[in-house]
C-alpha cells in the first residue's frame, strides 16, 4: 500500500529582491495511513513550507510529494489544513462557516449539511450552531475550524500548531478531542509544533527539524504504551519523559553549535 504521504529529496527555495533563500533541502520522510506524525524544531527550520507543499499551496523547487502514490499538482479535497488562527467569518453563523470548505468544492448538499450539524453536536457545539464567532470562546472556535476541515471529508490533516494560543487547560482537551476524532475516522494527520509534549503525546513518531537550511535531523518512534494512551494520559506514562529528553538534547544541541544567536 502506498504511504498517505509520501517526501522525498525535498528542497524548496524562496527568492526576493534581497536574494535567495534556502528553507529546506533533500527532506525526505513517509506519513502512512491512519499515522500521526509531528515535527518539532526551531523557527525558521522550514516547518510550515512543508504543510504548504504538502497542502499543493507552493511548488517545491526540487523533489517529490505524493499523495497515495500520485504527485501533488495544486490544492486538493483529500487535504484538510487547520491552522493556529481559526479564521472565522464573524458575519457567518457557526453552523455557516462549519459549511465553507464544502461551498469552495461546490454546492452543498442536505446530506452534507446534515453532516456538518452531526460534526458540530459531536464536538459540543449543538448549542451554538445559530451564533456567531464573536460569541464563542478560543477553544470552541478551533472546534468550529476542525468542524469545518472534517467535513469535507479529508484523508489527511495539517495541522499548523492549532493548540498554541489556547490556555494550557483548553489546550489539553482540544488535543484529547482531535486525537480521539482522528483515530475514530483513521485519518493521517501531520502536526506543526513548538510544544515537545504536545508532540509526543498525540503522535507516532516524531521528527526533529535542523535549520539552516530546514533538514530531517532525528526521527523517532513514540513507544507503543504512548501512541495507545491519550494525550492527558500520555504524559504520565513510563518512557515519555525521556523520549522528551532526548527531543529537548536534540534541540540543545543545535543551539549550541549556532551559538545561541538568532539567524
Amino acid at each position: 500500500m502506498k504511504p498517505a504521504v509520501g517526501i522525498r529529496d525535498l528542497t524548496h527555495v524562496y527568492v526576493s529582491g534581497k536574494g535567495a533563500f534556502v528553507a529546506l533541502e533533500r527532506v525526505g520522510f513517509t506519513l502512512e495511513a491512519g499515522e500521526f506524525v509531528s515535527l518539532v524544531g526551531p523557527s525558521g527550520c522550514g516547518k510550515t513550507t512543508i504543510l504548504s507543499i504538502i497542502a499543493g499551496l507552493i511548488e517545491p523547487t526540487e523533489g517529490n510529494v505524493e499523495i497515495g502514490g500520485r504527485p501533488v499538482v495544486g490544492p486538493s479535497h483529500k487535504v484538510g489544513y487547520m491552522l493556529q488562527h481559526d479564521y472565522l467569518f464573524p458575519w457567518r453563523t457557526i453552523l455557516a462557516n462549519s459549511l465553507i470548505g464544502l461551498e469552495l468544492h461546490g454546492k452543498v448538499t442536505g446530506e452534507q449539511r446534515k453532516e456538518a450539524v452531526r460534526l458540530l453536536a459531536e464536538m459540543g457545539l449543538e448549542d451554538v450552531a445559530g451564533k456567531y464567532p464573536g460569541q464563542l470562546s478560543g477553544g470552541m472556535r478551533q472546534r468550529v475550524a476542525l468542524v469545518r476541515t472534517l467535513v469535507t471529508s479529508p484523508d489527511i490533516l495539517l495541522l499548523d500548531e492549532p493548540f498554541s494560543a489556547l490556555d494550557y487547560q483548553t489546550k489539553l482537551v482540544l488535543e484529547q478531542l482531535v486525537s480521539e476524532t482522528l483515530k475514530a475516522r483513521r485519518k493521517s494527520a501531520v502536526l506543526v509544533t513548538h510544544d515537545i509534549t504536545e508532540a509526543i503525546a498525540m503522535s507516532d513518531k516524531v521528527i526533529v527539524m535542523d535549520r539552516g537550511p530546514g533538514r530531517v535531523r532525528r526521527e523517532l518512534a513514540v513507544p507503543e504504551p504512548i501512541r495507545e494512551a491519550s494525550p492527558m494520559k500520555a504524559r504520565e506514562m513510563p518512557g515519555f519523559h525521556a523520549l522528551f529528553n532526548e527531543i529537548w538534547g536534540e534541540l540543545e544541541e543545535m543551539e549550541a553549535r549556532r551559538g545561541g544567536h538568532d539567524d
